[in-house]
């Protein structure tokens, strides 16, 4: 039978590691915002942005693309954005069995299905507290977020250049952070390494948003071919060692 405290600690436990994903990946909305106006988006564009899209790689690189080569820059914009925003579909093909239920509840977890609320629920060990973990971050973060993105989009004048605040490089800090614990093995470092290559020395020259995009291309070139992956640890690696 299970332990009524155990399973009552692992519920406020992913109630806490929840919240306080929330509270740090919300906190970096305003950067968002303030960015998204200073790129030309007005206040209303800002937040429909964040409510509709909800997912912070694509948001930024969105904006980034715009703000770089205008509305020509359109076609590269989307693609980037919706290119970054296709890893939610593979984390919504894993969420599935934790979310249960029916057709309806699954669908009204999509939009919550993002990096952070996927990472809370499977830090738990019980089912229960890993949709706790799932919803409470999932849910958290779409409120903090659109209430940061209106914030600085609304005082983004106040705020000045959001680069001389380093507020342009909290989405990359927040995706190395999720980036590092992944790279344990060889082919995720030959991937990032492949990839940061391809996107730093195509960006002088092509239109703002097709670096990235033949960047992911190599990454998966690099992948299909198993650089550095399983058949390059050779006969002796462990199971264990070949997934990681």
């Amino acid at each position: 039978m299970p332990d009524p405290d155990a399973s009552a600690l692992e519920h406020r436990r992913a109630w806490r590691q929840g919240l306080a994903v929330a509270l740090a990946t919300s906190a970096y909305g305003v950067s968002f915002g303030a960015l998204a106006t200073a790129s030309g988006l007005d206040i209303w564009q800002t937040c429909v942005l964040s409510l509709l899209m909800f997912t912070g790689g694509s948001q930024f690189a969105f904006i980034g693309v715009i703000a770089a080569g205008g509305l020509a820059a359109a076609p590269a914009a989307i693609t980037s954005s919706a290119l970054l925003g296709v890893r939610n579909i593979a984390y919504g093909m894993r969420m599935a069995p934790v979310i249960g239920g029916s057709l309806r509840r699954r669908l009204a977890a999509a939009p919550f299905t993002i990096d952070e609320s996927t990472a809370v629920a499977l830090a738990q060990d019980a089912p229960r507290a890993r949709r706790v973990g799932f919803w409470v971050t999932g849910v958290g973060i779409y409120v903090g977020w659109n209430l940061s993105t209106l914030l600085g989009a609304l005082f983004g004048d106040v705020l000045g250049d959001p680069r001389a605040w380093g507020l342009d490089a909290a989405a990359a800090a927040a995706f190395l952070a999720l980036l590092w614990p992944r790279l344990r093995g060889a082919q995720p470092i030959a991937v990032g390494i492949a990839a940061a290559v391809v996107a730093v020395v195509l960006t002088p020259a092509l239109l703002p948003g097709l670096p990235v995009i033949l960047a992911a291309v190599v990454a998966l070139v690099v992948g299909w071919f198993d650089v550095g992956g399983r058949r390059a640890r050779g006969p002796g690696a462990s199971a264990g060692e070949a997934v990681r």
